[in-house]
């Protein structure tokens, strides 16, 4: 089965879709619509910005989730998913590109998204942390022994899992799992405690604005962060994505559930090699590579 995945923050890079812009009039239609929907010029800052100003949330997300669907969408009939799944943020590009929302409801969900989560972070001084070489129950343990918020936030594939939460307790928790063993325990350059429940006036926001979107049938199965597993009913689909703001990424679990269940041809839609990366991890017996858009 084809299955298409989707990046996450993190994937940006400058100069991201300007080949889709140079060579799709459906590209250029669909990014000057998204200046329109968001106000300012976000293409500019896509294909010309500084990666400082690329790393701002409130660019960061709409940027990364329009290289994703434009590419999806130009891709025209080669694009068939027959299941999708996105890494936090690309769970909603996974949504549009399965029709589940449109391009301009998904690009308003994002918007909306970035901005809450950037205002959450600024209310709280917050990180997050990449352990690297230890099992996953041992860094879970290794949280719950630290006073204050530090939690398991991206199982992104085994041996690497990321801590989320409060800048004090991360710190700690570095501390303590380098005693247990970690080959590394980093912290990370980003705006706040993601998928923690240092998120929890950011999910607030975004369950308004998604409780007052419609989301529609799916064509084919999303396998959420939030479960790990195949979803299709509309109104589930919208519990998981407002339980994902403060809830981990379970992204290894996603990919072993979607090899279980009959995925064979992984397909990495947006910027970078992120996911391809992971997928080699988490599973070699299936093939894992980048969409690519030829004018």
């Amino acid at each position: 089965m084809k299955a298409y995945i989707f990046p996450g923050q993190g994937a940006q890079f400058t100069g991201m879709g300007l080949d889709l812009f140079e060579n799709s009039s459906l590209a250029q239609e669909l990014f000057n619509k998204a200046n329109q929907i968001l106000g300012f010029s976000i293409t500019d800052i896509m294909f010309e910005g500084t990666p400082e100003e690329l790393k701002e949330t409130k660019v960061t997300q709409p940027a990364i989730f329009l290289h994703s669907v434009i590419l999806s969408k130009v891709l025209g009939d080669d694009f068939k998913p027959e299941m999708v799944a996105g890494h936090s943020l690309g769970e909603l590009s996974a949504l549009v590109a399965n029709g589940v929302l449109t391009f301009e409801d998904g690009l308003k969900l994002v918007s909306k998204r970035a901005l809450a989560m950037q205002k959450a972070c600024e209310a709280q001084e917050s990180t997050m942390a990449a352990v690297l070489g230890l099992d996953d129950k041992v860094v879970e343990d290794a949280c719950a022994e630290i006073d204050g918020v530090v939690v398991a936030a991206n199982y992104n594939c085994p041996g690497q899992l990321v801590i989320s939460g409060e800048v004090e307790a991360i710190n700690k928790a570095c501390d303590l799992l380098t005693e247990k063993g970690a080959r590394r325990a980093l912290v990370l350059p980003v705006g706040g405690a993601f998928h923690s429940p240092l998120m929890e006036p950011a999910r607030e926001e975004l369950a308004a604005a998604i409780e007052g979107t419609t989301f529609s049938e799916p064509t084919c199965p999303v396998y959420q962060n939030v479960v790990a597993k195949a979803v299709t009913n509309p109104d589930e689909i919208k519990e998981n994505l407002i339980a994902q703001l403060t809830a981990p990424v379970r992204w290894t679990q996603c990919i072993q559930q979607m090899v279980a269940d009959g995925g064979t041809e992984f397909t990495e839609v947006g910027p970078g090699k992120v996911l391809q990366g992971l997928m080699r991890k988490i599973d070699r017996s299936v093939t894992a590579s980048g969409a690519s858009f030829e004018a």
